[in-house]
């Protein structure tokens, strides 16, 4: 999916209410039916709050205000976030002379998505093209789903009649190693490992060259989610990133780091960090179907300007989504909107 804000609005009066109206389709609301199941917590927990505060307000002032920061930050869409739209919404409703709460619904919605696409072009599409062997490294610390989530895209381009191998690139951990391999047989991808405790590098640089005699369409590189020593890190993920590029001119083409979506702010920290020590092209969204927090995306695109390119919502194969701020809106808000 691929979004640029001015195919939807060009002036900030074009913008109020356009979700409502989008959303008036029956059809559209179908698509979007996993987004709002997904985040029925998200939506019941915190942002279920936004609609009876607005109900039962009188008048638009500044305690008003004060209690939607306080359900935005709840909903962890981060508190220099929160204030960034808030500020704005203040802005608007003074420009335009707003006085009845109930009138700052599609306001808010509005403001949350052009705080997502801002003034570019936004895709989710991962950089994988025909005729090229495509790489794409998966990074993130241990436990978050890097290796669900390396099976599930392996199935998605299984599905897609590619030829796909998953590459074990995390040789600290013999146990990463065997759940890769597990996962490979159960979406029918290749695999290729080295024995526990090699050189990552030399994994990526042997597995470059079986991909190519093989034929192979698409490798999906795991790595190390090591964040004790920010250094080693750095120094791995270079030297991962040089072999790479080394053998194949461009790779890799996507670099995705996995974040679990429950973990809040802390996997804001974590993004920070990858996002210093490697160039990141996407985020994967783990387990956001799990959490009360999923405001998150937004914390993450305004602070770190990173797309998020997938988000899980489930535990089955065909659980995890190209993301689509639409339909991430509604099922934020779908209570508010339809």
């Amino acid at each position: 999916m691929c979004y640029n804000v001015n195919d939807f609005f060009e002036e900030r009066s074009d913008v109020m209410g356009i979700f409502s109206k989008i959303f008036q389709s029956k059809e559209k609301r179908k698509n979007a039916q996993k987004y709002k199941i997904g985040m029925e917590k998200t939506r019941t927990s915190v942002l279920g709050n936004l609609q009876a505060l607005l109900i039962s307000s009188n008048k638009i002032d500044d305690d008003l205000f004060d209690e939607l920061e306080e359900i935005f930050i709840m909903a962890d869409i981060g508190v220099d976030t929160v204030i960034k739209i808030v500020d704005h919404l203040r802005n608007q409703v003074e420009i335009n002379k707003i006085s009845k709460p109930g009138d700052l619904t599609d306001m808010i919605v509005d403001e949350m998505f052009q705080l997502y696409v801002r003034d570019e072009i936004v895709s989710s599409n991962l950089d994988i093209q025909d005729g090229r062997l495509n790489v794409v490294l998966f990074v993130g610390v241990n436990g978050v789903g890097k290796t669900t989530t390396i099976g599930k895209v392996a199935h998605q381009y299984k599905e897609r009649g590619k030829k796909v191998m998953m590459v074990a690139g995390d040789t600290f951990r013999a146990g990463a190693i065997n759940q890769l391999r597990i996962w490979s047989e159960r979406v029918g991808s290749l695999f290729f490992a080295k024995e526990a405790g090699s050189d990552p590098s030399s994994v990526m640089f042997d597995a470059i060259q079986y991909a190519k005699e093989h034929n192979v369409d698409v490798i999906l590189c795991d790595t190390a989610g090591r964040l004790q020593n920010k250094t080693n890190l750095m120094k791995e993920l270079e030297k991962i990133h040089r072999v790479i590029e080394r053998e194949i001119e461009g790779a890799p083409h996507e670099t995705l780091l996995v974040i679990d979506a429950t973990t809040g702010q802390n996997g804001l920290s974590q993004a920070k960090i990858f996002h210093e020590v490697t160039k990141i092209t996407g985020i994967v969204l783990t387990k956001l179907d799990g959490t009360a927090k999923g405001g998150i995306v937004l914390a993450i695109r305004d602070e770190l300007n990173i797309p998020i390119k997938y988000i899980g919502l489930g535990e089955g194969l065909d659980d995890l989504e190209y993301f689509d701020i639409e339909e991430y809106i509604y099922g934020m808000f779908s209570d508010v909107i339809e």
